[in-house]
């Protein structure tokens, strides 16, 4: 994620308006804040949006602010984790939210989303028909989400400190337990990345629920702690690109800034991104609109206008993540759509799978072998 500070400015002024929305309504004083949207007339002027740090440009915000007269009341969430009690609580009545794949099943099986009014929402057409597909893991009528960034999970490696190491490029994850890679290997902080890598290295599901094989990835994360240099989300990037490790599990969003960072920058060694042979977690993020929301047509609005090539566009070279937005893609110059690290070749996603959830029991199982993997 790229901008923490503009996201961080954005993210205190609106918890400042939320908390004092709930201070307003603990004592009486009518509705202020996150209560303001209340209100069920047709025709509101307001927006509350909770997204990832650092995933929209801020421009576009401006732009959908001027063009539609609607303000934009902004938070941001750091993992999926952390969104899905405030949208559960129903405390704070966010119109529109952008959760990953599994945690959006977990969303509509607990009856927490609405259905999108797709007549409000025409530009679903430049959404490309393969990230719909996709979409059909977790939301099988794409009746409530609608996709705004993809990418897969890979390593990054420094290609001048494996050499000093000895240590060919990596391609495969079962690479990631190779012992000349003590205090080398930056891993995802993350329950179901972190079981991911162990659960594909043995050439399991990434969504196993088989007790035997989740204890003999437990067992594996374990026997790797000792080369594992930190469990870190955000800061895999810098890390690399400061040259503190060799290798880091990475999205692959990452990529482009890292990639013109190095360049910026005149390093004397080059970070690559290779997809692990035995397969990966191909994910998707999507714009959803709680059941709760008070202002649903705004945020049909506000998915409508994310969805226009050109806003796709802007955002994209925002964020650099990569876009389902076939008419964004379009737009883009050929040496960014042939950059295969950041949009790679379907044909070559082999034993990729998405996310789905699992259930609150299994959740529950891989939360506590987690916790004895980061306590032992």
């Amino acid at each position: 994620m790229k901008k923490k500070f503009i996201a961080g400015c954005l993210a205190a002024f609106s918890l400042a308006v939320l908390l004092s929305g709930c201070q307003g309504q603990a004592s009486g004083e009518g509705t202020t804040g996150a209560n303001k949207n209340d209100s069920s007339e047709t025709g509101s002027d307001e927006l509350y949006v909770y997204n990832w740090g650092e995933y929209i440009d801020e421009e576009v915000i401006t732009q959908f602010e001027e063009e539609t007269g609607i303000r934009v009341i902004y938070d941001w969430f750091e993992t999926n984790e952390e969104m899905y009690p405030i949208i559960e609580a129903g405390a704070v009545s966010y119109d529109v939210v952008c959760p990953s794949d599994y945690m959006i099943q977990k969303m509509v099986e607990n009856g927490l989303l609405a259905e999108i009014n797709f007549d409000n929402v025409p530009n679903v057409s430049q959404i490309d028909p393969a990230y719909l597909d996709m979409s059909k893991a977790f939301d099988p009528e794409n009746k409530f989400s609608v996709p705004y960034c993809w990418g897969t999970v890979g390593i990054l490696y420094n290609t001048k400190r494996l050499g000093e190491l000895g240590v060919a490029p990596p391609s495969k994850w079962e690479d990631l337990w190779d012992e000349r890679l003590s205090g080398e290997i930056l891993m995802q902080d993350s329950v179901r990345d972190a079981f991911m890598v162990a659960l594909k290295k043995n050439g399991f599901s990434m969504n196993s629920e088989d007790s035997s094989e989740l204890e003999q990835a437990k067992q594996d994360l374990i026997r790797q702690k000792p080369l594992v240099q930190a469990y870190v989300i955000d800061q895999v990037r810098d890390k690399m690109i400061g040259g503190e490790a060799a290798v880091g599990v990475i999205y692959s969003g990452e990529m482009l800034y890292i990639q013109e960072e190095v360049a910026n920058l005149g390093l004397d060694y080059k970070l690559e991104y290779v997809l692990p042979e035995e397969g990966t977690n191909l994910w998707l993020d999507s714009w959803v609109i709680p059941k709760n929301a008070k202002n649903k047509e705004n945020a049909e609005k506000w998915i409508d206008f994310l969805c226009r090539p050109e806003i796709a566009k802007a955002n994209f070279e925002y964020i650099t993540y990569p876009t389902p937005n076939k008419g964004a893609f379009d737009l883009l110059d050929s040496d960014l759509q042939n950059n295969k690290s950041v949009f790679p070749d379907m044909d070559s996603l082999t034993n990729c799978e998405v996310f789905r959830y699992l259930g609150d029991e299994t959740e529950e199982i891989y939360n506590d072998l987690w916790k004895e993997v980061k306590s032992n």
